[in-house]
């Protein structure tokens, strides 16, 4: 490609600049970026001492612990770029010099301002080269990810997932394990971000490769169990439900491993199912149950993550249980996607534009 091309398709600097000034959310997205910012370089011991000080004092501390939170997670050679940076800004230098007989003097200051120029490349290529590996791990996770209406016969069936990040640490998968019997899973790893993922893929691979053998569920989770132990990361766990189904059948079976229990919704009213045994990797030799139940026309299983309990507003507080419930007892009857995306719209009401900050996972079942 020549350079000509190149600049043709580069868009022009000037017209950038003015579609930013005039961007509608400006401010909404200063005010969110900022508030991001102190939430992730300054520690929760930080945060609380914040809210115990006084509007003058906060102005005196948080630039100090933002500049030494900031020194400290850069690289020995940056943090002393930066500090070279900061010497040349505060105290310029005189620099002299001699062109062919002509004596002119510079204000050294320009050379902070071009360190500090030269540690941002360097952290945005940095930031770039991993935000195009998470893409692309992205991409994979997407293509591992069921298609949100698998078809079973007698049954309505919504699944949907939300990542927090690039990569999600959730797990939902829909098996078709043979003509006559096909399960769905959902659960939630214990880490966050890529190592969660990655954790993720491990536990959906085991589980497609254990479920066609085992037909008593209680036994599939012990050996889930057993290989999560062995393979996991010290210290790691992950939540599961796993449910099987028949076409044209009433009776589900599942297994909960440390999860949030389905609730089950009948006209209007909730129910939840029986709390899970212990999750997945916490202890050796842990023994798991095999629950049943029947659902009947109409009668419907919701099925999620705690991205959605744990989901927060502006004013931080927690969308929580409590909410969750009552959306559910106004969810309209009929198929599982109107259920699910019922629930969404009153998440979404809920929280606004405050990012998410966990994983969101949903399945829905409803008999026909």
């Amino acid at each position: 490609m020549d350079r000509a091309t190149r600049s043709s398709q580069e868009p022009k600097l000037r017209t950038v600049l003015q579609q930013d000034i005039k961007h509608s959310g400006l401010i909404k997205t200063a005010k969110r970026e900022y508030a991001e910012l102190r939430e992730y370089f300054l520690s929760e011991h930080r945060q609380q001492q914040l809210r115990s000080m006084g509007v003058i004092k906060k102005l005196l501390f948080i630039p100090w612990w933002l500049i030494k939170s900031l020194l400290l997670k850069l690289s020995w050679i940056r943090r002393l770029v930066l500090l070279l940076a900061f010497y040349f800004m505060l105290n310029p230098i005189r620099i002299k010099a001699n062109a062919e007989g002509l004596q002119f003097e510079q204000n050294g200051s320009w050379l902070g301002f071009v360190l500090i120029l030269l540690l941002l490349m360097l952290e945005l290529k940095d930031k770039l080269l991993a935000k195009s590996e998470l893409a692309a791990g992205r991409t994979v996770q997407q293509a591992l990810m069921p298609e949100p209406e698998p078809h079973i016969p007698g049954w309505s069936t919504w699944l949907y997932y939300q990542p927090a990040n690039e990569v999600c640490g959730d797990l939902l998968d829909f098996l078709r394990i043979e003509e006559w019997r096909f399960a769905i899973a959902l659960g939630d790893v214990s880490d966050k971000g890529l190592g969660a993922a990655l954790l993720m893929v491990k536990l959906q691979a085991t589980l497609r490769a254990l479920a066609p053998d085992h037909n008593d569920l209680g036994q599939l989770a012990a050996k889930m169990n057993e290989i999560y132990l062995r393979d996991a990361m010290a210290k790691s766990f992950a939540s599961l439900v796993y449910l099987e189904l028949h076409p044209n059948s009433e009776s589900v079976q599942l297994f909960n491993a440390g999860h949030l229990p389905p609730i089950r919704i009948r006209r209007h009213t909730l129910q939840e199912l029986e709390k899970g045994d212990a999750a997945l990797g916490l202890k050796p030799h842990a023994e798991f149950r095999e629950q049943q139940i029947n659902l009947a026309g109409g009668e419907a299983l919701f099925i999620y993550s705690d991205g959605i309990t744990e989901a927060r507003n502006s004013q931080g507080e927690f969308f929580g249980e409590r909410r969750l419930f009552d959306l559910l007892k106004r969810c309209p009857e009929g198929s599982a996607r109107s259920m699910g995306e019922f629930v969404l719209a009153g998440l979404e009401a809920f929280v606004g534009d405050t990012p998410h900050h966990d994983d969101l996972s949903i399945a829905v079942l409803v008999k026909q």
